[in-house]
């Protein structure tokens, strides 16, 4: 991190101590394609990506049926590339009483943009996503958590788009992401009021933080050790945990990349057939709500009290 990010960070300020967040937990999906994922971007190339077979909408279907049987309303943060090609998907997440996200263009890791660049991008993912659904899209996400102190800059960018909230941070450190010294809990990075950003989950145990937001370590672990580390990072905060989960995790008749590396391979397929049953247990662990309805809100409200 450069002294500019860091001082940055510094200047971060938490939402007001007397906000008060109700007793419920947000459930988050990254719509995206099966092939637009991280693990694959050295193994499929963007222009790969018209010969490969779409399974989102099938995958969405799916996640859409296990939330309604859980009575659980979440938060969708879609790229504007499945958008753009699956209107009636969109229109149908929010039909369903589901918040609608913005997950950017086409899953391009945003430190890679120029300023200007950012802004087109999300600009017509989020005008896209509004004009399939007819909804008003308020948040966003970054794709691999991308967004770092270096270009805070997106901030400003994101508030001019006319987003309230951004939840683009992992507040450790992985080999693909994470900004270990960004706040755990929702915080105005540039100036009170301007755009909120809600970190992902974090639980700290034996002295390390670990992720405990779920995605692919809810899958691959055990699902009692996942479901701790969720709930024990919720006490922590003293805030509603983030949960998120791609479509694809829940889908074992994708195509299999075999030259992919065999990390990302493992990554990528381990547990996907008993991932609907384990999302299907943890969402009557608690209640949930989308994420505008249970941090922002309250958070905007805070700043009036």
């Amino acid at each position: 991190m450069t002294s500019n990010g860091a001082h940055l960070l510094s200047n971060a300020r938490p939402v007001s101590a007397a906000t008060s967040f109700p007793d419920v937990n947000v459930f988050s999906v990254d719509v995206e394609e099966w092939y637009q994922v991280g693990a694959f971007e050295n193994t499929l190339g963007r222009g790969d990506w018209s010969g490969l077979e779409s399974r989102v909408e099938h995958q969405c279907h799916a996640i859409l049926a296990l939330l309604d049987d859980a009575k659980v309303k979440g938060t969708f943060f879609c790229l504007g590339w499945v958008a753009e090609r699956h209107p009636l998907l969109i229109s149908a997440i929010h039909k369903q009483g589901h918040e609608l996200a913005c997950h950017g263009m086409a899953h391009e890791r945003i430190f890679r943009f120029t300023k200007d660049e950012f802004r087109q991008d999300v600009h017509r993912a989020k005008a896209l996503i509004e004009d399939a659904s007819g909804a008003s899209v308020r948040g966003y996400r970054a794709p691999s958590f991308s967004l770092t102190a270096d270009i805070w800059w997106a901030y400003d960018v994101l508030a001019e788009a006319g987003f309230s909230y951004s939840s683009s941070l992992y507040p450790l450190k992985t080999d693909h992401y994470g900004m270990p010294d960004a706040p755990r809990k929702p915080f105005w990075p540039v100036g009170e009021g301007r755009i909120l950003e809600v970190p992902m989950t974090v639980c700290n145990l034996f002295g390390r933080a670990l992720p405990a937001s779920g995605g692919g370590y809810f899958r691959l672990l055990p699902y009692m050790l996942g479901k701790y580390l969720f709930q024990k990072g919720r006490e922590q905060s003293g805030v509603p945990a983030i949960f998120y989960m791609h479509p694809w995790e829940i889908d074992p008749g994708q195509p299999y990349i075999g030259e992919a590396p065999w990390l990302s391979r493992f990554r990528h397929y381990t547990g996907q057939k008993a991932l609907p049953g384990k999302l299907s247990a943890l969402c009557g662990t608690s209640q949930w709500a989308p994420l505008h309805d249970c941090i922002v809100k309250p958070a905007y409200a805070g700043l009036e009290a």
